[in-house]
């Protein structure tokens, strides 16, 4: 139990992002945001910036392993999240360690950054669906991963149907397909395969977009952690995203980050 005042705690297990927007840095950045305690295991480092992945390099199991064995066995989680896992090798331990913690998962297949870098081996493919999948509470691909993973392609909001039946086929309890590579209004779906909850915001004119995956995927574990059921939690991460990609700001030479303290931040005085 969490002594009185402590926040729900929360775990990413994701690649670091040297420049900040993506990956355990944004994911860290979204818990601070919405009240929980964010924690993390470092899988892979990656140098990059505004225009891209310079490298990456993933570190040795034993070392996530050891990440993951000291927050869970001394803090304790509500909730984890996972990005960037690189390997089958680390793929596989994740799913051992996530099989034994008892805590809402969201699996980001991450498989390519913002840029087009490749983030997962191809290799790993088959480890996230037989493995990473099947002990998902959300999972959370975009059209490129969707593709990736089940080979479906989807070029209209209505096929976004198909996509999550052939996510859901692998064994997460929830699938949220985003459909914000589509033209129009940035439409996802998250279904359980029987009830279906259409999610819709307006697509802003901003370039400034890095690390929209891994902020939406640590919001929803944010909220399941704090209690609510997956459909208000995907809800609410929705919302909390739109207004961080509307914010948005220039970094760099490329693309710039959506900014993760947008409410708190914003003018509230009225100036």
């Amino acid at each position: 139990m969490s002594a009185p005042g402590t926040p729900p705690r929360v775990l990413t297990v994701a690649g670091s992002d040297s420049g900040g927007g993506a990956g355990i840095q944004a994911d860290l950045k979204t818990m601070l945001a919405l009240g929980v305690h964010g924690m993390s295991v470092i899988t892979a480092v990656t140098a990059q910036n505004s225009l891209g992945v310079r490298g990456a390099w993933e570190l040795p199991v034993e070392a996530v392993r050891a990440q993951y064995r000291s927050v869970v066995d001394d803090i304790g989680v509500q909730a984890v999240k996972t990005g960037m896992l690189a390997s089958a090798e680390l793929v596989e331990a994740v799913a051992e360690l996530l099989a034994g913690t008892g805590a809402p998962v969201v699996v980001d297949p991450v498989g390519v950054s913002k840029h087009g870098d490749a983030l997962l081996a191809a290799s790993a493919l088959e480890s996230v669906r037989t493995k990473l999948l099947p002990l998902a509470t959300v999972a959370t691909p975009n059209l490129d991963e969707v593709a990736q993973l089940t080979g479906v392609r989807v070029e209209s909001e209505e096929q976004l149907r198909e996509a999550a039946a052939a996510v859901l086929a692998y064994g997460p309890r929830w699938a949220l397909v985003k459909g914000g590579h589509l033209p129009g209004a940035a439409v996802d779906l998250l279904t359980d395969g029987r009830e279906e909850h259409w999610l819709r915001a307006p697509r802003y004119d901003n370039r400034h977009t890095h690390g929209t995956g891994c902020t939406l995927a640590s919001a929803i574990a944010a909220q399941l952690a704090k209690g609510s059921p997956v459909p208000e939690a995907v809800a609410a991460a929705k919302r909390y995203v739109t207004g961080a990609i509307a914010a948005g700001f220039a970094l760099g030479a490329g693309i710039g980050p959506v900014d993760h303290g947008w409410d708190l931040t914003r003018d509230t005085t009225g100036a």
